[in-house]
């Protein structure tokens, strides 16, 4: 089996198995999974630009939370179906990631963090002052008949457990799979050669803000796609998914898995959820628990779980 089909095959088996999962899981575990993949999606989106591009953000909560008020705000306000609001979710998104692209982009280093982070608490700022129209801190709520799509098959219903799954599913497959494909590509690689060595990548002649540009607005695009699955899926619009927690929590969930490792991004967001969920269940101290199983993950899998895997042994994952 050649690398590249061997690679399809593995993430090809991840689906299958989530697949089966849909069928296997009892009521609670189903609806957290479903609740993971989407939340997967979103860290896969921050991995793009971090992972491979070597852009340390900290404004990605604002990419998500435009996808998930441009889904929210166009069904609640305009009366919208499901899929024009979503498609209007992915648009105010990848609008968004190249404006701010455009302009966070001309810094680097600890500089582009805290841009990025002005731009996203400027955004969290903008839901909470137009309160009358986002909802501010409560948020808005998307009715059940709000969330269901018409076909020629019948009624999709967006509220009805397994079909919630499936489709947080689809959007993680395809992404994967579309990720997967843009790494391995030539723009993937020049992403990598422009993290490792910037300037070297300029002087062989590629142009390096254009291409972390492009990064940006893919990414941007993701976690827009995200935003507008989980209001979509699970029926709630809310400012805290704008703060600046949503954009260390796809930080945390990628550096637990592996940066600049395609699967990395769904381990590292299973492992941390099912930690808060366990360690929760069992003392209000919980965080301090979290913390030190983070401090011993960051000593012993200094590349996170998937990559210190291939460094050690599967030199071959993407």
């Amino acid at each position: 089996m050649n690398g590249t089909l061997r690679l399809y095959a593995l993430h090809g088996a991840v689906v299958a198995l989530l697949v089966a999962l849909n069928f296997l899981l009892p009521a609670y575990h189903h609806g957290l999974m479903a609740r993971i993949l989407v939340l997967a999606t979103f860290a896969m989106g921050y991995n793009l630009t971090f992972g491979y591009g070597g852009l340390l953000s900290l404004g990605h909560a604002m990419f998500f939370a435009a996808g998930l008020y441009g889904a929210g705000l166009g069904i609640h306000h305009l009366g919208l179906g499901v899929p024009a609001a979503f498609l209007a979710a992915l648009a105010c998104g990848a609008v968004l990631a190249l404006l701010v692209g455009l302009l966070a982009l001309r810094t680097t280093g600890v500089a582009f963090m805290i841009v990025t982070l002005m731009f996203s608490q400027a955004f969290h700022l903008a839901i909470l002052y137009f309160s009358a129209f986002t909802g501010g801190d409560q948020g808005l709520v998307l009715k059940p008949q709000q969330r269901r799509i018409e076909t020629w098959l019948g009624t999709l219903d967006l509220t009805d457990p397994a079909t919630r799954y499936l489709t947080a599913l689809t959007l993680f497959a395809v992404v994967l799979f579309v990720l997967l494909a843009m790494v391995r590509s030539g723009f993937g690689r020049v992403l990598v050669a422009i993290r490792e060595n910037e300037e070297r990548t300029r002087m062989l002649g590629y142009d390096t803000f254009a291409n972390r540009l492009a990064a940006l607005v893919v990414s941007g695009t993701v976690c827009a796609a995200a935003g507008a699955a989980y209001g979509l899926l699970f029926g709630y619009v809310g400012a805290n998914f704008a703060s600046v927690q949503y954009s260390i929590l796809p930080l945390l969930w990628v550096l637990l898995g592996g940066a600049a490792t395609t699967l990395g991004p769904l381990f590292g967001t299973v492992f941390m959820y099912y930690v808060v969920d366990i360690t929760s269940g069992y003392t209000s101290a919980y965080m301090l628990v979290v913390g030190v199983i983070l401090i011993l993950l960051v000593l012993f899998f200094r590349k996170g779980l998937l990559g210190t895997l291939r460094e050690r042994w599967l030199g071959w994952l993407p």
